[in-house]
């Protein structure tokens, strides 16, 4: 079996040049690359990864720390990111920290260490010490979500896509407004979940309206806890008029949970929801659109050019967002009928 060393005798350069060229690097003139493909062609050579790291120090291996696996949002960036690694070629390894005794495991024993040449995480927010950690390894590091010293990130303004969701309800005449949230209490160390309960609250202050403790459930990051919370709120004796969920998943539950009361958005309640779910289109369900799979490939991007460069030079790329209106919103009944 023909190896990199003979490709790179043959075409009188280094094996790590070889490397370079045959995945497409910097720093290998046009001339050289074409005649390493051409020699690598007549010998039947295709790269070893092995032996490219080898040769190069590299895993070609970009790892990934992710709260949740099962939800359609992180599984929209591992997808986004997986696509910019294979072109770039790169594989992707994925680390779960889905629970208090697995995240606490992962940054005491950093098993990327040594495995991976950069570490994304994916909405969560890391303590000083957890930061630290990652900053130790002297690797690219990568964020979505939020911001962090010595990471390059790719995020949303949740303030704002929250106050645009719960402003659109004011605006249309509500002024009963429920939120269904994520779990509590901070949920793994997430932030999004806390940054859109405060900006709901200071939305509905900033227009006069008194939030109701009872109208702020928890729906468990799904269909079925936002179908569950919903099922709340219409248990209560003064029902709101809108409803703000945290995410799409959960606003297509409350969806469920009002058909099965034998009740519809928006002509007994409006619903808006956050992220334009890929499924929201056909509910008819306003909401936030937010770019999920791109964020994942642009923070993808940010670590492989800070790897083709050889830098340590950090990027924060915010990304827009937009209210989508459709046909789950309407304003309250009474005004309606005026």
């Amino acid at each position: 079996m023909v190896g990199i060393e003979e490709v790179a005798q043959r075409a009188g350069v280094s094996p790590s040049t070889v490397s370079r060229a045959l995945r497409g690097r910097s720093g290998v003139s046009d001339r050289t690359r074409q005649r390493i493909a051409e020699l690598a062609a007549e010998l039947d050579y295709s790269i070893s990864r092995s032996a490219s790291g080898l040769a190069t120090g590299r895993t070609f291996c970009i790892g990934v720390v992710v709260p949740f696996v099962w939800r359609w949002f992180f599984g929209q960036i591992i997808g986004g990111a997986e696509q910019v690694l294979r072109a770039a070629g790169y594989d992707l390894m994925l680390y779960t920290a889905g629970d208090e005794e697995a995240r606490e495991r992962f940054f005491r024993e950093l098993p990327v260490r040594g495995r991976v040449d950069a570490v994304l995480v994916l909405s969560m927010d890391l303590t000083e010490q957890e930061a630290d950690r990652l900053r130790g390894l002297d690797l690219p590091l990568g964020l979505v979500g939020h911001e962090a010293e010595g990471f390059s990130s790719v995020h949303i303004d949740d303030r704002l896509g929250t106050k645009l969701a719960v402003q659109h309800l004011i605006n249309l005449g509500h002024r009963d407004i429920a939120i269904i949230q994520g779990l509590e209490p901070k949920p793994l160390g997430a932030i999004a979940p806390i940054v859109r309960r405060e900006a709901f609250l200071r939305t509905l202050y900033d227009n006069d309206i008194e939030p109701r403790p009872e109208w702020m459930v928890p729906g468990e990051f799904s269909i079925s806890g936002g179908e569950r919370a919903m099922d709340r709120l219409l248990a209560e004796s003064h029902q709101p008029t809108a409803v703000f969920a945290y995410a799409d998943e959960l606003a297509m539950g409350a969806l469920r949970s009002l058909r099965r009361h034998g009740r519809s958005a928006p002509e007994h309640m409006s619903i808006v929801g956050f992220d334009d779910h890929e499924m929201s289109e056909y509910v008819d369900l306003t909401t936030v659109a937010q770019p999920v799979r791109a964020q994942g490939a642009a923070a993808a991007q940010l670590l492989i050019d800070q790897l083709v460069a050889g830098s340590r030079q950090n990027t924060v790329v915010p990304v827009p967002i937009e209210l989508v209106v459709r046909g789950s919103t309407a304003p309250p009944r009474k005004t309606a009928e005026l």
